[in-house]
C-alpha cells in the first residue's frame, strides 16, 4: 500500500507492504527490489498460528518489531443496535467537514466527496455545538474498511463509539458491503466485539533496523 501521486515526492508516508503466507526471506526480496525507502511489512497471522517463527525469521534478516494489531471482521449479517447517546452524523456539509478537519488539522473534505456516492464517508458524535468522537469507513471492493475511531476524552465510557460503530455499520450495509474489517491496538480491541466484530489475526508490523519508526 502506497500514498497516491503527489505534487510534492517528499509528502509520501511510510509504505507499506501486506504479506500473507509468504517466507520472510522472499518477501524481504520481493520489497528491497520495488520498495520505496522508508516502508514496514505487515505480516498477517491467522488465529491459532504460532507468530514466534515469523519473529524469528524477520530479526534474522535485521528487522525489529514496531508493533502488533488485532485483525477483525464484521459480517454485517447482525449488527447491534445500542441506545441514542449523542447525535451521530455523516459528514455531508461543507460547514461540519471544516469543522472537522480543524480538529484533526488536515484538509477538510472536498465539496465532491460529502455525497452519497463517495468512495469513503466520515461519520461524527456531536455534542452541543463540538465535535466529541468521529469515524471513517472506506468503500475497499465489496467490503468496507473502517478506521480513526476516535472519542474525546472527556466523553468515554458514555456508549457513543458503539453508537458511531453502529451508525457506520449500517450505512456500509446499505451501501453493498458484506462485511467491514479493521486493525485494533489492544485497546481498541476490547470495544469491537461488542459490535459484532470477530479476531481471526494479528498484524506484525516490521521495520528495517536502520529506519526510524514513525
Amino acid at each position: 500500500m502506497r500514498d497516491a501521486e503527489r505534487k510534492n515526492p517528499r509528502d509520501y508516508r511510510r509504505e507499506e507492504w501486506v504479506v500473507h503466507d509468504v517466507a520472510a526471506e522472499q518477501a524481504d526480496a520481493v520489497v528491497r527490489q520495488h520498495a520505496r525507502p522508508g516502508f514496514a511489512i505487515s505480516v498477517v497471522v491467522a488465529n491459532g498460528e504460532p507468530d514466534q517463527p515469523v519473529r524469528t525469521a524477520y530479526k534474522a534478516l535485521g528487522y525489529r518489531l514496531l508493533r502488533t494489531e488485532g485483525f477483525f471482521v464484521q459480517p454485517l449479517r447482525r449488527i447491534p443496535s445500542p441506545p441514542a447517546v449523542a447525535s451521530i452524523e455523516r459528514v455531508q456539509t461543507v460547514e461540519r467537514a471544516a469543522q472537522l478537519a480543524k480538529i484533526i488539522r488536515r484538509r477538510p473534505i472536498g465539496d465532491d466527496l460529502l455525497g452519497n456516492d463517495a468512495p469513503f464517508r466520515q461519520y461524527v458524535a456531536v455534542d452541543g455545538d463540538a465535535i466529541v468522537g468521529r469515524v471513517l469507513s472506506v468503500d475497499a471492493t465489496g467490503a468496507s474498511w473502517c478506521e480513526a475511531m476516535f472519542v474525546e476524552p472527556s466523553h468515554r465510557r458514555r456508549g457513543i463509539g458503539q453508537a458511531l460503530m453502529a451508525k457506520m455499520l449500517h450505512d456500509d450495509r446499505a451501501h453493498g458491503s458484506r462485511c467491514s474489517v479493521l486493525m485494533a491496538t489492544h485497546a481498541g480491541a476490547l470495544l469491537y466485539p461488542r459490535m459484532g466484530y470477530e479476531r481471526i489475526g494479528t498484524l506484525l508490523i516490521f521495520s528495517p533496523k536502520s529506519q526510524t519508526p514513525s
